[in-house]
């Protein structure tokens, strides 16, 4: 089993993570666009050409499916990416979690890049899934950056302005753009108020994992002996994994089970 990830950085690792964490035995394909990146000031043409790019070089690896591990392209570059790969390839994008996040009936606060935040597709889901629920939305610039530099110094400003921004009362928080899910326990830390119950905090790593999964129809086997290997395509080339990745336990439990391969 072979299942392939695409982003334009870093931001696939905690979906790549998850999906070991269900099949360790599973080979991994991470396709990035480091030298495109970012993807979030793009012209919704010019993303969708760099998307293609990524799921190109990984779709030449013949994965059973391709996740698109980032909000922004599934926002813009999801059909056509399938129009191209599917059905032979299955393509499973990344949606924002505001249905699980707005079930308990809020308050419910959004982190997203500008890029998300206020589009009409965010829109969209909060009106379907959070219809009758207060709902925050709230930019992050320099979040994502901050994390695929493994900036620390800029993560702690970005956290730090976000969460000014977003009112105390809210009780779950939804991470709109995977990038910030390497930094859960930062951003809860930031976010929770003293003497308040816990913050819900609520990605789609574990989900998409899921749903690659049910689309191939195989079935979690975390206790699976982790033989899978891991390949690393950055811009389409054989490489191994950033050192920046390696700041993340993601990236780090991808990394030391795995057999890399390099070219």
């Amino acid at each position: 089993m072979k299942i392939a990830l695409m982003d334009s950085g870093i931001g696939l690792l905690a979906a790549a993570a998850a999906v070991h964490r269900l099949r360790p035995d599973a080979d991994l394909v991470l396709s990035s666009d480091p030298e495109g990146m970012p993807w979030g000031p793009r012209t919704p043409q010019g993303l969708t050409e760099r998307a293609l790019g990524c799921a190109r070089a990984a779709a030449a690896l013949a994965p059973d499916a391709l996740i698109v591990a980032c909000n922004t392209a599934s926002v813009h570059a999801l059909p056509a990416l399938r129009a191209e790969l599917e059905p032979a390839l299955p393509v499973i994008g990344t949606v924002p979690a505001i249905k699980p996040a707005a079930a308990g009936g809020g308050p419910v606060a959004i982190w997203a890049t500008p890029a998300t935040t206020g589009s009409p597709y965010q829109r969209g889901l909060i009106s379907e899934f959070a219809d009758g629920v207060r709902v925050t939305e709230v930019a992050c610039p320099g979040l994502a950056d901050a994390v695929e530099h493994a900036d620390s110094q800029a993560m702690d400003a970005a956290v730090a302005d976000a969460a000014a921004r977003t009112p105390s009362d809210v009780r779950a928080l939804v991470l709109g753009c995977t990038h910030y899910e390497l930094l859960a326990d930062r951003i809860r830390a930031a976010v929770q108020p003293a003497g308040e119950p816990p913050l819900a905090l609520y990605g789609s790593a574990d989900a998409v994992a899921t749903q690659a999964l049910r689309r191939i129809g195989a079935e979690p086997a975390p206790d699976a002996a982790p033989t899978g290997t891991l390949t690393v395509l950055l811009n389409g080339r054989t490489a191994t994994l950033p050192a920046e990745a390696l700041s993340y336990a993601e990236g780090r439990s991808l990394a030391a089970p795995a057999e890399v391969l390099q070219g």
